[in-house]
């Protein structure tokens, strides 16, 4: 498949057919754009698509106020995802004129899992270092653990989808974490999404101590193994830039970029 064709199906079954994620959340179609709407205070909220190709500022504007007006009805902050290939050319400058703040420009990537293609599925971890897998409150307190020390934070609003996915589904497994000895090293998040061909990688992260010694891209590995056995065709990331050179190693393709445009409290 070309990566414009690859590119076209990630639109469509992620963007334009997206689906709802979490009891609850649902996805509303309102003219050229579509929008998701997480259940509760803590559930994402953002535009996944917006078809506004050809439309004059006037129009653009006149959708970007609809979906402001909308959220802020609902008293949510909410993203819009805005991709490189996204048109109009001013679309990114109207968000801006709108009073979105823009958060760091990731990078999509896409690589076929083993069963399917060369995802370079074997890197080992380090002595003493075991993969976890997140079945309760417990493991997902390990995640959040890891977070705080990777970034300097830990999302409220991650551990609680963690906490849903597994309280809707006890056998699900949404992420691992990497353990040295009783300490947690690295985490990971893996999501997957019936219906389509993709499963998602989000939130990797390792503390500083065990960066470069090949615990990102064993967990890498370790989702990749999950997808495929859930029948997954491929991998999406939005990568960083600190993440996309081991990503591209591992096999991953870039297609096109994605900033979160942010309208509400964290925007201020």
């Amino acid at each position: 498949m070309s990566e414009a064709d690859l590119l076209a199906l990630f639109d469509r079954e992620m963007r334009r057919d997206a689906r709802p994620e979490a009891p609850g959340d649902r996805v509303e179609q309102d003219g050229p754009v579509v929008r998701y709407v997480g259940a509760g205070a803590q559930g994402w909220n953002g535009v996944v698509w917006s078809g506004l190709d050809g439309a004059d500022e006037a129009a653009v504007d006149a959708v970007v106020a609809a979906q402001v007006r909308y959220f802020t009805a609902l008293d949510r902050e909410f993203e819009w995802k805005l991709y490189g290939h996204d048109g109009p050319p001013g679309l990114a400058a109207r968000l801006l004129a709108a009073g979105f703040v823009p958060e760091e420009e990731e990078t999509l990537m896409v690589a076929e899992t083993p069963v399917h293609g060369d995802l370079s599925a074997s890197p080992s971890l380090p002595p003493g270092v075991r993969l976890e897998p997140v079945t309760d409150a417990a493991g997902v307190r390990l995640v959040a653990a890891v977070h705080e020390l990777a970034f300097g934070h830990s999302r409220s609003s991650v551990v609680q989808q963690l906490l849903d996915e597994l309280a809707a589904d006890p056998e699900a497994v949404p992420a691992l974490v990497a353990m040295a000895g009783d300490e947690p090293v690295s985490a990971a998040r893996v999501q997957f999404h019936p219906g389509t061909s993709f499963a998602s990688l989000w939130s990797g992260g390792t503390v500083p101590g065990w960066r470069g010694r090949g615990v990102y891209r064993a967990l890498v590995a370790a989702r990749a193994r999950m997808a495929a056995e859930r029948g997954y065709r491929f991998l999406q990331v939005d990568a960083l830039p600190s993440s996309r050179p081991i990503l591209q190693r591992l096999g991953f393709v870039p297609l096109t970029t994605t900033t979160p445009y942010v309208y509400g409290a964290s925007a201020a």
